[in-house]
């Protein structure tokens, strides 16, 4: 290195050195400048560290005035430093002052430094501050002299980090590291939680920085790489899932990266700076992750959570940790920040300290959610780089309702949301107190309030909230939460433990509803165009009719003496439904000639949730003993919006014309053929959307026990008549769904009826 003395190597370990003096913070920075000055041969090192406002102070310098420090300031956006911080990119000028950037501060006496160079201090993507370097003379600063300040801004990043600097920090201050985020996401389960945070993929904290054995750090490097690509590509070769919501794809993915030659020789480069190996990586993929989050395209940012990836991997490898978080670990208070989650992985924790769940990725209709749900845990999904925000133990607020996340909350945000919370718990008081209150309108219309289940933690909020029964059991969360395909004694069990649980109300359980975006980690999964419209559900079951009729025997069993429904899934035509109900009858039959003992009732029914029955609404009612509408689906396949899909998923709205219509024509018919008719999608739980539906001759509503009492409440103060006839009205008027659903909100406010 030009201009060097000693080398980056030698700066590191005195560099180490004063690391380790048990001096004030203040000194600590002044000797870490005179240091890096003294190596570079510059004339100038100063340190400026990033508020929470907005703006950069100077630090520590060498070489400018010192009664500059803590005085000087910029904007993010002011003068070179402050664009190094805006672009988290490094800056190496051989003449400063022409730059259309450059701002002078007379304080500083720097209009006597020509060369200037400046990195940007990185932790985990995010800009803390910057390290500058001048000159007097014109000097074009090397790659290596770039490389070595990048390094040293590591231990600046790691100080900044550790809570130092807090000792002389201004009152009221803070750093960019412990600012307050407010992030808004999809609501996925409703609910206020406040607590702090767990990683659910625990993350490695690099503490020692400087090698002490270059070689060895770049052989253990080396290792660690070629263990990480085994892993990987034997999953991948097994076609197997690494965690919940990372598919083959994912991996194939991951194992294109680990495989790259570019970032390996950018690994190798940081070791030999004089870096630790995990160092080296959070140094790297911290560069990388700087850049890619200030990326406008899409597929660059998306890619960004394969690079987290790999690199949090690489360090487990490195380190020998588990990726998951040890459960004991967990406070009471625990909210878990994920990227994705399955069903089984919450199920893992101890459901008495989750206080919330945070998902990149994840919507309201994902599995974990209806797990999350059972529990009473309030999610929210879609919350972009959530995981690379918070630190383990922050404080964290989660608004399940509104969609919205608060990390490292101001107190006055922590005491209106713990308000809100106190609110929400008189609430939920009043609505138990409605449990023994009859399901009727203010005219009289009788509502059966039905509870969606999956889980045998569901089963308690039966009683407690006093459901006319389980209008969907969701059959398919036993065999997902599996390690292998559930026996056919494990199925009985369960459907029997479900029916014992509530001896005196019905269960209606829904055969297997598998593939699409339901993956069963023991099946193989199919490379399929539109996974959504392909093999799935009933189309599964009738192609491989040995595993249909495992399961509905096992169902008819655990029913026996009982009434007993059963409803099928995906189905698209009349003869599909005949065929799968002549299975269950042939299994009712088998069991019978072979003593076992049979339903005193059993009642097969369909799920309309696919469009093409609309057109057969009367063949389909005069075949099945009852209708259930799954909303969910029979809202993206009417509009043909992905309901997974972030850019199309708010297109549409399930007040609107189209969507009503064909909502109304399901329950007219089954009201003509004297046929029950529920509907049990999220729909249901909603009590504007309720309103609706009852407005439109529902008389059965299946929904998340959370969700029983505010649609009761809402339908005490139901007129359903006069609701009938203004619902009526606005489908007529030709207005789209937001108008109409902003009508019938007012409707509902002139009727005071709680929504």
């Amino acid at each position: 290195m030009r201009g060097s003395l000693g080398g980056p190597r030698l700066l590191l370990r005195r560099l180490r050195e004063v690391m380790a003096k048990p001096v004030s913070a203040q000194s600590r920075l002044d000797d870490i400048v005179t240091q890096i000055a003294f190596n570079m041969v510059a004339e100038v090192c100063s340190v400026y560290v990033l508020h929470t406002d907005g703006r950069l102070e100077l630090y520590a310098t060498e070489g400018l005035k010192r009664e500059a420090v803590h005085l000087t300031t910029m904007r993010i956006d002011e003068g070179l430093v402050g664009l190094i911080a805006a672009t988290a990119e490094s800056l190496a000028l051989p003449d400063a002052q022409v730059h259309p950037a450059f701002s002078y501060r007379p304080e500083t006496g720097e209009e006597i430094y020509q060369s200037f160079l400046g990195v940007p201090i990185l932790r985990g993507g995010n800009t803390l501050g910057v390290l500058v370097v001048q000159n007097r003379a014109r000097r074009i600063y090397s790659e290596e002299e770039i490389e070595v300040l990048q390094t040293t801004a590591m231990l600046l990043a790691e100080m900044i980090a550790s809570g130092e600097l807090q000792s002389i920090l201004p009152p009221g201050s803070d750093t960019v590291l412990h600012q307050s985020h407010a992030l808004r996401g999809t609501s996925v389960a409703d609910g206020v939680g406040l607590g702090h945070v767990v990683l659910h993929e625990s993350r490695v904290i690099v503490k020692k920085l400087v090698a002490e054995n270059v070689d060895k750090e770049a052989e253990r490097l080396e290792e660690a790489v070629a263990a990480l690509r085994d892993a990987i590509d034997r999953l991948v070769d097994r076609g197997d899932q690494v965690g919940p919501g990372e598919h083959r794809e994912v991996l194939q993915t991951i194992r294109m990266f680990a495989h790259d030659r570019g970032w390996l020789r950018r690994l190798r480069e940081a070791v030999m700076t004089g870096l630790t190996a995990e160092a080296a990586v959070e140094r790297v993929q911290s560069d990388t992750r700087a850049k890619l989050q200030r990326q406008t395209d899409p597929y660059l940012r998306e890619r960004l959570h394969d690079l987290d990836d790999l690199a949090n991997r690489l360090l487990h490898q490195l380190t020998g940790q588990s990726l998951v978080t040890a459960h004991d670990e967990m406070p009471d208070n625990a909210v878990l920040v994920a990227r994705s989650m399955g069903p089984a992985a919450l199920l893992d924790y101890d459901r008495h300290r989750l206080r919330g769940l945070v998902l990149e990725d994840g919507g309201s209709t994902s599995h974990v959610a209806i797990v999350a749900r059972a529990l009473g845990v309030p999610v929210v999904g879609d919350v972009a780089s959530v995981v690379n925000l918070v630190e383990p133990g922050d404080a964290i607020i989660v608004d399940g309702t509104t969609g919205e996340v608060h990390i490292r909350p101001t107190p006055e945000v922590e005491a209106a949301y713990a308000e809100k919370a106190r609110l929400r718990a008189r609430r939920q008081e009043q609505y138990r107190k409605l449990r023994d209150v009859p399901a009727l309108s203010l005219d009289g219309v009788q509502v059966d309030l039905h509870m969606n289940a999956g889980v045998m933690l569901d089963l308690p909020h039966v009683a407690e909230t006093n459901a006319a029964s389980i209008g969907l059991f969701r059959t398919e969360l036993l065999f997902m939460v599996a390690s292998k395909f559930p026996r056919a004694s494990q199925q009985y069990a369960l459907y029997k433990s479900v029916m014992d649980a509530i001896p005196d109300r019905p269960v209606t359980f829904r055969t297997l509803d598998i593939g699409g975006d339901k993956i069963l980690p023991y099946m193989p999964r199919l490379e399929e165009e539109n996974p959504a419209l392909g093999w799935r559900a009933i189309r599964i079951g009738l192609d491989r009719p040995a595993l249909l009729r495992s399961q509905l025997r096992a169902m008819i069993k655990a029913g026996a003496g009982r009434e007993l429904r059963v409803m099928f899934p995906m189905v698209a035509t009349v003869a599909e439904f005949k065929a799968a109900r002549t299975i269950a009858l042939r299994e009712q039959d088998w069991l019978c000639r072979h003593g076992h003992g049979v339903p005193s009732d059993l009642r097969l029914g369909v799920m309309v949730e696919v469009p093409s029955l609309l057109w057969q609404l009367d063949e389909i009612a005069e075949a099945a003993d009852f209708l259930s509408v799954g909303s969910n689906d029979l809202g993206q396949y009417l509009f043909a919006v992905d309901r997974d899909n972030k850019r199309v998923a708010t297109r549409f709205d399930m007040l609107s014309a189209p969507m009503l219509r064909a909502l109304a024509a399901v329950a007219a018919v089954g009201a003509v053929k004297g046929k029950p008719v529920t509907l049990c999608g999220e729909m249901g739980g909603k009590p504007l959307e309720a309103l609706a539906l009852i407005a439109l001759g529902y008389r059965g509503l299946s929904m998340a026990p959370s969700s029983i009492g505010p649609v009761k409440a809402m339908l005490l103060a139901l007129d359903v008549d006069k609701a009938s006839h203004h619902l009526k009205s606005l489908i007529q008027s030709g207005e789209d769904g937001p108008i109409i659903r902003e009508r019938l909100r007012d409707f509902a406010d002139e009727q005071a009826i709680p929504i």
